[in-house]
């Protein structure tokens, strides 16, 4: 990686790297909340990485100014990653995803942040579910608002974030290495405890903010839950069946627990109002607990995790 980049001591030079699959619809909202950013304009970059995508997003972000790469090799949002951090000028490099909206100071407050932290490798941001209807939200959509990202509860027990908001330093990925780019979903994760494994502190920025959107469909729900089932498959279960019991009783226990929880309005399903609100949760845990106990029996006759 180019290791030439120059740095002011409050204004590094940032590259923001997002990538990109499929998804023409919400890149643009990204790209222009990236364009408009508090931090000042000739002191960041943004490489948009699309990994192949067969809809029309090269052409929509080529209407913007910023950097676009193909990464069509190697099927995995990771490889893109590694894409933009192979082009990337930046001391600092920040990740967030195609379908997130950082707020203006997004960028200030990540970094400002990243350089306030003794030994910093990696500062993980507040990740903001916002509805459709924000005073309307479906069934589905208040599960994934419950059950979604906890990057504070990521960072400090488990040693990651998520890369849909994330600050680190060029020269930490120069220590532990890039990415798993065979890794469909939780690169993020085991990348994370390498830098922290490294010997790395890691920090909570609650006010370096992205929006995400919930979830709102059976097919999104279904679609996450097979993609983590596969991530933490090609880290951890191959070919172990010790691994697919361990998680098949996690999961059963993973109902009971909830569905106690929303008997008794325990948090973090407290925020629940009325019985309908209450049922559809829990069917809608014994959807997602289901999905991944079948994903997990796929994988183990031999299909391939999913992107």
């Amino acid at each position: 990686m180019n290791l030439s980049a120059g740095c002011e001591v409050d204004n590094p030079f940032v590259s923001v790297i997002v990538p990109v699959y499929n998804d023409s619809g919400r890149i643009r909202k990204c790209i222009e909340a990236l364009m408009n950013q508090t931090y000042p304009a000739d002191r960041y970059e943004v490489i948009i990485v699309d990994n192949g995508s067969t809809d029309n997003s090269p052409q929509v972000i080529k209407k913007y100014n910023v950097t676009l790469l193909i990464e069509e090799g190697i099927q995995s949002s990771y490889a893109a990653r590694n894409k933009g951090l192979q082009n990337a000028r930046g001391e600092v490099i920040a990740f967030t995803d195609s379908d997130c909206i950082p707020h203006p100071d997004w960028i200030r407050n990540g970094v400002d942040s990243l350089l306030l932290n003794a030994n910093c490798g990696l500062v993980g941001g507040k990740i903001e579910i916002f509805f459709r209807q924000q005073d309307k939200p479906s069934a589905v959509e208040l599960y994934d608002s419950i059950m979604g990202f906890n990057q504070k509860e990521d960072i400090e027990l488990f040693h990651f974030g998520s890369t849909a908001n994330v600050f680190t330093f060029r020269k930490v990925f120069e220590k532990v290495g890039l990415f798993d780019d065979s890794l469909k979903s939780g690169g993020d994760n085991q990348w994370g405890r390498r830098v922290f494994s490294a010997g790395y502190s890691l920090a909570y920025a609650e006010e370096a903010v992205v929006a995400h959107p919930a979830r709102h469909s059976l097919e999104q729900l279904y679609s996450r839950v097979t993609r983590l089932v596969g991530g933490f498959y090609d880290q951890y279960g191959k070919a172990s069946y010790r691994s697919f019991a361990r998680e098949s009783f996690r999961s059963a226990r993973q109902i009971l627990s909830l569905s106690v929880r929303v008997a008794f309005g325990l948090y973090p399903v407290d925020r629940l109002k009325g019985v309908k609100k209450k049922c559809q949760y829990i069917l809608l845990v014994y959807f997602v607990e289901l999905t991944g106990t079948w994903e997990r029996v796929r994988l183990l006759l031999g299909g391939k995790a999913r992107r």
